[in-house]
């Protein structure tokens, strides 16, 4: 099993959203996949404790049919306001590199059904009309989790990249996998393969300062 023996900071600094690198040819065995979630799950628990369930897919009649439904959601996708082809169009340093990101994210719109294996992080209850402060509650118990898998995945030479766009039509892909709906909520569908090579770097990223609020906004 391949280990690029990285430091924690280059981990943290080089794990990317991959899309065109993922590796569509290269085979992936789920006992590596596996040794990645045993990682994942250490990840910090909030106070409600185990609430995810992690949903590996490799039958391609599936993929096929996942892969579809975030085909059909990119059609929706592309042209709202937030989509990143708008949200930074007018923004001289960031709209290079929004540009860059949605043809590596069209590329993945044609290519996910390829992927060796997806990954849908599920939360068990259903959250729609519940309070902010549950909602986050909810989601802070498996986002660590997930992140950690990434990182895992990372280490090991894989690429992963956290797409939601399937999530349109979250009763469709539950009747695909055989989730019952009225009692899971989907979280994420997760892209993993190899990656063609391993060295990433930093991305561009704004000035932090602009970012930073001390004692206050």
């Amino acid at each position: 099993m391949t280990h690029l023996n990285l430091t924690a900071d280059q981990v943290l600094t080089t794990t990317r959203a991959v899309r065109k690198r993922l590796d569509f040819e290269r085979a992936l065995d789920f006992a590596t996949v596996r040794e990645c979630l045993d990682i994942a799950v250490q990840a910090p628990l909030g106070s409600l404790g185990h609430m995810w369930h992690f949903i590996l897919v490799d039958d391609a009649a599936k993929k096929r049919a996942l892969a579809e439904l975030y085909k059909r959601s990119w059609a929706l996708y592309i042209d709202q306001p937030w989509s990143i082809f708008n949200l930074h169009k007018h923004d001289r340093d960031m709209a290079p590199v929004a540009e860059r990101a949605g043809e590596s994210a069209k590329y993945l719109v044609e290519h996910m059904h390829r992927a060796p294996w997806l990954m849908i992080p599920v939360l068990s209850g259903r959250y729609e009309g519940a309070e902010h402060a549950v909602v986050a509650a909810v989601y802070g118990t498996i986002m660590p989790a997930v992140w950690s898998f990434m990182l895992a995945a990372r280490e090991r030479g894989l690429g992963t990249c956290w797409t939601s766009g399937h999530l349109m039509f979250e009763q469709e892909a539950a009747d695909v996998l055989g989730i019952p709906h009225a009692d899971f909520t989907q979280v994420a569908m997760i892209p993993i393969a190899h990656t063609q090579g391993t060295q990433f770097k930093a991305a561009p990223r704004k000035n932090l300062d602009a970012f930073i609020h001390r004692n206050g906004w």
